[in-house]
């Protein structure tokens, strides 16, 4: 009888070592996502403040029509470009993931 409890003892021992190193391991990892979130939603402020201001800049208009002017300005429109699809790819992440999630429940 001794020996049952015995082992029954070590077993609770290391399920209560296991259970506090899940705990751990979870809180250490749902604090880096969060803050990866944040920081990904930083960055999304501040691609749209950029969007923004690249749009202004690309609705003025330019009274002076050379092929450099034409130049700098299709790469102005490019680099416009590059950023929506960045920040849409960094949504559709996201939605993409919220979607499955919904699917499944």
């Amino acid at each position: 009888m001794t020996l049952s409890v015995t082992l029954l003892s070590i077993a609770c021992v290391l399920t209560t070592i296991c259970l506090c190193a899940s705990v751990y391991f979870n809180v250490k990892h749902g604090v880096i996502i969060l803050r990866m979130q944040d920081s990904i939603e930083r960055s999304l402020d501040i691609l749209d403040i950029k969007y923004k201001n690249i749009s202004d800049i690309l609705e003025t208009p330019v009274f002076f029509d050379s092929v450099e002017v034409r130049q700098v300005l299709s790469e102005i429109q490019d680099a416009r470009n590059s950023i929506l699809y960045v920040a849409n790819s960094l949504t559709d992440v996201n939605d993409n993931d919220q979607g499955e999630m919904q699917d499944g429940n």
